[in-house]
């Protein structure tokens, strides 16, 4: 799980909050919810869920990955008759997507996209992957990168900060601070999280090699071959 921490209301309104939230009850259940679009519509939802899990309801009661995806479809569901009308009536969409994974103890681990209409998609083996957002940019990088069943969860996290990276450099919308995440099968708990600041150093470096590796990729490509007239077309 990967996310940027930049939202915007036009470039003169540029603020920085976390777009990732935890739910774990270690031992038995660990949760990732990743948000993208309207930040007080994504505040709404996760307060809502936050406030039943404190509860022992909701995401805390779940049976299945799949019924805890509803869940959360019901809570956008109910955020959108909340505030959806008052929201078109000045012309602004009900925009909330969101990517959720996880695990229950006994049972498989699975990765979700829910839309703002509340119903879940999961990911499958031939798309092993979610993105929520800004996706055109770093999606690239993952299509080319990404094989099920061959590649680890750390060259995925490599994966993950590289397809940020790319979406950074080609759009001012999305910013630091970068949070990152691994959950590997059995965890049943958030072992491994990392936050990148703007000017964390690690960012840079990896940020910096991939660009350097990138124009000696290019340089090294055989030269491409142009026809001349006297060769014909």
């Amino acid at each position: 799980m990967a996310s940027d921490s930049r939202t915007n209301a036009g470039f003169d309104q540029v603020n920085v909050c976390r777009k990732m939230h935890t739910f774990v009850t270690p031992g038995e259940r660990a949760f990732v919810i990743l948000t993208s679009g309207s930040l007080s519509l994504s505040q709404s939802i996760i307060a809502l869920l936050e406030r039943d899990y404190e509860e022992g309801r909701g995401l805390a009661s779940a049976p299945t990955l799949y019924d805890a995806a509803r869940v959360i479809g019901e809570q956008v569901r109910f955020v959108s008759n909340l505030d959806r009308t008052a929201l078109e009536r000045d012309d602004f969409r009900f925009n909330v997507n969101l990517v959720f994974g996880g695990q229950i103890c006994g049972q498989k681990h699975a990765l979700y996209l829910i839309y703002p209409q509340g119903n879940p998609l999961a990911a499958t083996e031939d798309s092993p992957y979610l993105q929520i957002g800004e996706v055109k940019y770093g999606r690239p990088i993952l299509d080319r990168g990404i094989q099920y069943e061959h590649t680890s969860l750390e060259e995925a996290a490599k994966y993950a900060v590289l397809s940020l990276d790319s979406t950074m450099r080609s759009n001012v919308t999305v910013g630091p601070p970068i949070d990152l995440l691994i959950y590997a099968d059995g965890d049943l708990d958030i072992v491994r999280q990392r936050r990148f600041a703007e000017k964390d150093t690690d960012l840079s470096a990896i940020h910096t090699q991939w660009e350097q590796t990138l124009r000696k990729g290019v340089h090294d490509l055989p030269p491409i071959r142009f026809w001349t007239d006297e060769m014909g077309s």
